[in-house]
């Protein structure tokens, strides 16, 4: 491990990306302590500590959500939005022939992606403050008048409009997905204090429940190295031809297919939807309309049983698995590849049907890493009745998330130094 450290610090152009990374990282973390005027955090941290859902919500704003910051929508309006572009690409013609014209249309796409994404920012910033005012949120927040909310939205949403660029920033970088190293750090800086807490209220009762977080940790570290690392190697074969005296071609070689092609964006979608229910009803619990409240009380009932939330958040991993790897993973364009560069899948003929084989093969292991990503999801939830804890609930997602980021960004890390090294060559 040293040596590669060694062999990182010495590239200048690795090292450089690295280092403006993690400067990146540290502006976003200062941000997310720049609370919005007027707010009293002892209140509100307190508020959060006893709100489930707002915790989990609290991990994709990086701590931004707990100290009402200006970037305290995070990333979450960025996601909604491209959720919500990747459903229109399959729905709208037009958006779909944008996608067919490659880089060109896919930078189009990313520009309508950024333009919903300040609605949408601005819309959930709103919605927290609407919500905690309707949780007795004048001592957190004070009397806001018309003028004191309209600045507290737009700074929210420019907040959220940063965080983007400095997304984007970092992913040009090619050291992980931007998105989610900001994920990533936000959780790694409540690290410490979730230590700290838990040795300063220490009690021996909570043996087991320490015990059984450690074995969530270990079996979610091993078992998201290992599936994410395993592949499927489709042999190619490439045609030999025949120019003058000399032959060329007729290699063999193999097609990776990943067992887990999406990463952890499944995990990300499938939370961002399954929060939104019961935060939508948040608002509507003080409405004089006794059938909305009725509705609304249900719905937050609904979303606190377990069993539910578990079955819910399993369908949406597992769906958002095979949804986001048919949005990423084209057989037909890899098929239309290789039949330009004379290669061929051995005892498969070219075009229709080597595309039909490859999306065959890979909906057949997909099935297994769309399997292991759900119950790995809920495995906390599955764990709460022998441990007692809600905190597991929010830990395990927050685990899954940084190993899946780490290993993403490690790959990369190594794949520009093997590109370094065939460039001396």
């Amino acid at each position: 491990m040293w040596s590669k450290l060694e062999q990182i610090w010495k590239t200048p152009d690795l090292r450089n990306k690295i280092l403006f990374v993690l400067l990146m990282l540290v502006i976003f973390r200062l941000a997310a302590h720049i609370p919005i005027p007027g707010v009293d955090p002892v209140t509100l941290r307190n508020f959060f500590a006893s709100n489930q859902i707002l915790g989990l919500l609290n991990i994709f704003s990086g701590g931004g959500l707990e100290n009402f910051s200006i970037v305290l929508a995070g990333v979450a309006p960025y996601i909604t939005a491209s959720i919500i572009m990747q459903l229109l690409t399959m729905i709208v013609p037009r958006l779909e022939e944008m996608q067919k014209e490659g880089e060109a249309g896919q930078h189009k796409i990313n520009q309508y992606t950024r333009l919903l994404t300040v609605p949408l920012a601005m819309l959930q910033a709103y919605g927290f403050i609407a919500l905690l005012r309707g949780q007795g949120g004048a001592k957190i927040l004070g009397d806001l008048g018309a003028w004191e909310l309209g600045t507290s939205v737009v700074m929210v949403a420019a907040g959220t409009v940063f965080l983007m660029w400095l997304g984007e920033l970092i992913s040009e970088r090619k050291i992980g997905n931007g998105i989610s190293l900001l994920i990533f750090a936000g959780i790694v800086a409540g690290l410490p204090q979730t230590v700290q807490q838990t040795i300063a209220t220490f009690d021996p009762t909570q043996t087991f429940t320490i015990l059984g977080f450690l074995v969530i940790a270990i079996i979610t570290v091993v078992g998201v190295v290992v599936v994410t690392e395993a592949q499927r190697n489709v042999p190619i074969t490439y045609a030999r031809m025949v120019r003058g005296n000399r032959m060329y071609g007729g290699a063999n070689t193999f097609l990776p297919l990943r067992l887990l092609q999406a990463g952890v964006i499944p995990i990300i979608f499938a939370i961002s939807l399954v929060l939104f229910p019961p935060m939508i009803a948040q608002f509507f619990i003080q409405s004089d309309a006794v059938w909305l409240v009725r509705a609304a009380e249900i719905t937050i009932n609904l979303f606190q049983n377990q069993i539910f939330y578990g079955i819910l958040y399993f369908v949406l991993v597992f769906a958002f698995t095979y949804f986001y790897t048919a949005v990423i993973f084209h057989p037909t364009q890899i098929a239309e590849n290789l039949q330009k560069q004379g290669g061929f899948i051995p005892g498969i003929r070219p075009g229709n049907q080597t595309a039909e084989y490859l999306g065959n093969t890979m909906n057949r292991i997909i099935l297994a890493g769309a399997l292991f990503l759900g119950l790995i999801a809920i495995l906390p939830i599955l764990m709460q009745p022998f441990t007692g804890s809600q905190t597991l609930v929010v830990g395990g997602t927050s685990l899954l998330i940084v190993v899946a980021v780490v290993i993403e960004t490690v790959n990369q890390i190594n794949a520009q130094l093997v590109m370094r090294d065939y460039d001396e060559l």
